[in-house]
């Protein structure tokens, strides 16, 4: 017979449970503490003395509890002290976050990016550089404990070999690798799909908290995706899982993708086909180009609403495979498909209607992410944070603490 888990293994898997109820929930009682976690209160009493010695959390009194009579500690994370590095690679531009345990923005960098210096190394140099600035200005006594990075293209797990990101003009690239020679930490550096950690982000702190089973839709320039299910995200065999944006939904007479193929969501439904049938400059791209169509439409703009129109078309189209083949209760619309959407809901709504099987789509929520430009930055950090939550004493011991 194999044997259970040892007394060790037990205390590791509740300090890291502890850990992650008060990283994702925020501050909260040992007595709703143990109700969460089905332990006693002196169990729970030890793992939070524990985790406090090592600087994790802190217990003190909540704040504004709008209660009579004296109110009960709290435990909450030390975000001040422990944080993460969260980077973003855009098309134009770069993100760099320095976040603390319970999701808290610490510091925050952005730096445009000119078309001839989108180089890999190029991209990783200055990323690392304004991630050590950070580094440099959270001063004695933090502690980074993580480094994960999100990249518009497809990454493979666990190396974070970038194996293409047409929009920027990557091919095999050893993205991860050039970042944690540059940063020099001693610490790994995840790399991840920008669109698959906006849904871990959303799923975990924005729209989609508490729902199990979520597809994420990110617009770019292209369109990319993620899918929660069973409260996991999908990455698929290599971690190319969630490649949404080139599922074909116009397979006679699509548009021509960057990624080889014909009628991709992509193709029919990204910012490149929206401008194009709203009569727009084709040079004029991002996100304020999106927006100036949608309010074109809500001024009355007969081209702009067409072009909503079209696009809400093909988007319905694309939602409603996704709804029959992974059931989703949530659908999220994040980065510049946020706008769309909430300019072409009615055309998204009645494509599902028609296509959708009904039990599938039934109990379907269509939403508009919370977390805003945030969202890939947020996830990232997760990524990050991801090792600590697992054997939070451990990491810290790795980060020097």
């Amino acid at each position: 017979m194999k044997a259970g888990p040892s007394q060790e293994e037990i205390r590791r898997h509740n300090l890291g449970t502890l850990l992650r109820h008060v990283h994702i929930g925020g501050s909260m009682s040992r007595a709703v503490l143990a109700e969460r976690m089905g332990l006693n209160r002196s169990t729970i009493l030890g793992l939070v003395s524990e985790l406090g010695s090592a600087g994790l959390v802190r217990e003190e009194l909540p704040r504004d509890t709008g209660r009579a009579g004296r109110p009960s500690l709290v435990v909450r994370p030390e975000s001040d002290r422990v944080y993460v590095l969260a980077l973003d690679v855009g098309v134009d531009r770069l993100a760099a976050a320095r976040i603390g345990l319970g999701g808290v923005f610490l510091d925050r960098r952005e730096i445009p990016v000119l078309p001839g210096r989108r180089h890999a190394g190029k991209v990783a140099e200055v990323l690392a550089g304004s991630a050590l600035d950070m580094v440099d200005a959270a001063g004695h006594g933090t502690y980074c404990v993580g480094v994960a990075a999100a990249v518009r293209g497809m990454v493979r797990r666990p190396d974070g070999y970038v194996r293409s990101a047409p929009h920027l003009g990557w091919e095999d690239e050893e993205f991860g690798e050039d970042l944690m020679r540059l940063l020099g930490l001693g610490l790994p550096v995840s790399v991840g799909n920008e669109a698959s950690l906006g849904a871990l982000a959303e799923h975990l702190r924005g729209t989609g908290a508490g729902c199990q089973d979520l597809v994420y839709l990110h617009g770019d320039i292209g369109i990319g995706g993620g899918v929660i299910t069973g409260g996991q995200l999908l990455a698929g065999d290599q971690g190319y899982g969630g490649e949404i944006g080139h599922m074909v939904v116009n397979p006679r007479n699509g548009r021509p993708c960057g990624c080889g193929a014909h009628g991709c969501l992509e193709a029919e439904a990204g910012e490149r086909a929206l401008l194009e049938a709203a009569r727009r400059d084709p040079s004029a791209t991002g996100r304020e180009a999106v927006h100036a169509v949608v309010e074109a439409a809500d001024r009355g703009d007969i081209t702009a609403r067409a072009a909503l129109h079209d696009i809400g078309d093909w988007l319905g189209i694309g939602v409603a495979n996704l709804v029959n083949v992974f059931n989703p209760r949530t659908v999220v619309f994040g980065g510049t498909l946020r706008e769309v959407y909430l300019g072409s809901a009615a055309q998204i709504r009645s494509r599902i209607n028609r296509i959708a099987l009904r039990p599938s789509r039934e109990n379907l929520r269509l939403r508009v992410g919370e977390l805003g430009d945030d969202a890939v930055l947020i996830g990232a950090a997760e990524l990050a944070f991801s090792e600590i939550l697992v054997g939070p004493l451990e990491t810290l011991a790795r980060a020097g603490a």
